[in-house]
């Protein structure tokens, strides 16, 4: 039985699949992750929340970083991994999709905002810290280019791209309902997570707490991979494509 013999076989099973995602399903679209070597933190230094706030010369940085694309994390186009999930959701097999990633690449994929729960953020547009007003950065980069600090026009705010930084709070309504989507399912697949950034990386736990199958597909082992009913060390474009193929929906 092949992987993906297996992988279908639990979800033509399942009646309820959560897919929960890391970096390691938009590296395939040129994304850098976090933590690899070569990634984005070993190029440069995340810019904590605090020094963001305090900071005018920190906020300077972290848009030049926007604007000039040096993480990388947006401007790449969704893969094979992204398109098969989208499909899945399509066709009613899964019924949300929980996010580590800031990418934006699952709803250019195809699946409405309404089925994404973006526990990080987004890096693809820009919120007020204050009102929470909604930005896009082309709207923004007239400021940027001219030297002034990018706050609301509603309330006066600071304006900051839509990610969670470190130090930021966690966005708890989304965690929320992270939460309760982790326990409804019968069915709850990793894909490209390490599983070492929490609390997001308590998701599976609460999944397989509540009953759920746990499946664990990553290029490499994690920490999790003890409770999971399937452990799959694999390249997820082509697995997942593979998995559609079975399932009869390529």
């Amino acid at each position: 039985m092949t992987e993906a013999d297996q992988l279908a076989a639990l979800l033509a099973e399942a009646k309820s699949t959560v897919v929960f995602t890391g970096a390691g399903i938009s590296t395939e679209s040129g994304i850098p992750d976090f933590r690899s070597p070569g990634g984005v933190w070993s190029k440069m230094k995340p810019i904590y929340f605090q020094d963001f706030v305090a900071s005018r010369e920190r906020r300077r940085e972290a848009w030049t970083r926007v604007f000039n694309r040096t993480a990388g994390w947006v401007g790449a186009d969704p893969n094979a991994g992204h398109y098969a999930v989208a499909k899945l959701y399509e066709v009613g097999k899964v019924t949300t999709v929980i996010t580590q990633n800031v990418d934006n690449l699952h709803q250019e994929s195809g699946i409405p905002d309404a089925g994404v729960i973006e526990v990080h953020g987004n890096a693809s547009y820009a919120t007020c810290l204050d009102c929470g007003a909604h930005y896009e950065h082309d709207a923004l980069r007239p400021r940027w280019e001219a030297d002034q600090d990018i706050t609301c026009d509603v309330c006066g705010g600071l304006v900051k791209t839509a990610t969670i930084s470190f130090g930021q709070p966690m966005p708890e309504a989304k965690m929320l309902e992270a939460d309760q989507k982790s326990r409804a399912c019968d069915l709850f697949l990793v894909l490209g997570s390490s599983l070492v950034v929490y609390p997001a990386a308590n998701l599976p736990l609460v999944a397989k707490q509540a009953g759920a199958k746990l499946v664990i597909v990553n290029r490499d082992p994690t920490d999790q991979d003890v409770v999971a009913d399937l452990v799959l060390n694999t390249d997820i474009g082509p697995l997942m494509s593979q998995t559609l193929n079975r399932l009869n929906l390529d």
